[in-house]
């Protein structure tokens, strides 16, 4: 096995950004959540246009700080966000400040990548996402029945038809159709096979993006039904959360959010194109983007949305 640390004996998310990965086997792996990506072709552009990104991000908010007001000062803890999170962004963007500590910030925030953790003490008046601990598929499941009314996860002992079987951690993208009955795996979650595809075949999951326990931003993705579990897009647009959910969908999303106690994540819904109903498959309380197959146009409307709706929760 050919194993390369991009810097060894580091395994926090902190300092040199090459800590977080590890190159393994042909495989680019996040140390903090212990996804990998193939080391390839379509990595690397991806990369090469998130870069150009980050450089368009870093010019903004340098005319920003230079032009505007300065923006609040926001802590966070345990680590500081990297810049391929999308709260960095909506920070630079708006001309905000990491705060060394909480008594020089404006707000706290929780930031921990773990899919199950123990958030320390806020240490400051405003802490945002200090009740967020267990982002897990099963605890997703629960929360969602109760803001909704209606059940996503199965028990796989019982159940009779196609089911979902995924891993428990954030961020995984191994989701897998199974047939159930069976015996459930050590660390996997099972639940409702959602189609979201119509006639066309594609698949939709609308990457919805919350502030303040609102909806604030919806990335629209598209790939082939074939493709429902794979961590690339064919396409992604923005649309306003009024462009695509009702007002009484809204507020089950804000319901589940507040439930989850989440100020500020990006969960994945689905609606399942037969019954029309929304199902809340995944929490990211610390959510990367925005896509890198989104136009510029689309990126720098949903980072200024962001950076509004960001501000706003903070100076409340």
């Amino acid at each position: 096995m050919l194993v390369f640390d991009l810097a060894p004996g580091r395994n926090t998310q902190s300092g040199f950004w090459g800590a977080d990965f590890q190159l393994v086997d042909g495989y680019v792996h996040v140390k903090s959540t212990g996804v990998r990506f193939k080391n390839d072709w379509q990595l690397w552009a991806d990369i090469w246009r998130w870069f150009t990104y980050y450089a368009f991000v870093r010019l903004h908010g340098f005319w920003t700080r230079l032009t505007k007001a300065r923006g609040p000062r926001i802590w966070f803890a345990p680590y500081r966000p990297r810049p391929w999170y999308i709260i960095w962004a909506a920070m630079v963007w708006g001309g905000f400040e990491f705060a060394s500590s909480p008594e020089r910030a404006d707000a706290a925030f929780y930031f921990e990548d773990q899919t199950v953790a123990a958030p320390p003490p806020p240490q400051h008046a405003k802490a945002f996402n200090f009740g967020v601990g267990d982002v897990s598929k099963s605890n997703v499941a629960r929360v969602m029945e109760r803001a909704f009314g209606y059940p996503l996860a199965i028990d796989p002992t019982t159940f009779v038809g196609d089911a979902v079987e995924k891993g428990e951690g954030n961020g995984l993208h191994d989701g897998r159709l199974v047939t159930c009955p069976l015996q459930p795996q050590p660390g996997k979650s099972y639940q409702r096979v959602i189609k979201t595809e119509g006639a066309d075949g594609w698949a939709h999951d609308l990457r919805t993006a919350c502030v303040g326990a609102r909806p604030v931003v919806v990335f629209v993705k598209r790939k082939p039904a074939a493709a429902r579990f794979s961590i690339q897009n064919t396409s992604v647009v923005v649309k306003l959360p009024e462009e695509v959910f009702s007002s009484a969908e809204l507020d089950q999303i804000s319901n589940f959010c507040t439930e989850m106690k989440l100020d500020w994540g990006g969960l994945d819904v689905l609606r399942e194109h037969e019954s029309g109903r929304l199902y809340v498959v995944d929490v990211n309380k610390t959510d990367t983007g925005p896509a890198v197959v989104l136009n510029w146009k689309d990126r720098a409307r949903a980072t200024t949305l962001l950076s509004a709706a960001l501000a706003r929760l903070v100076r409340a």
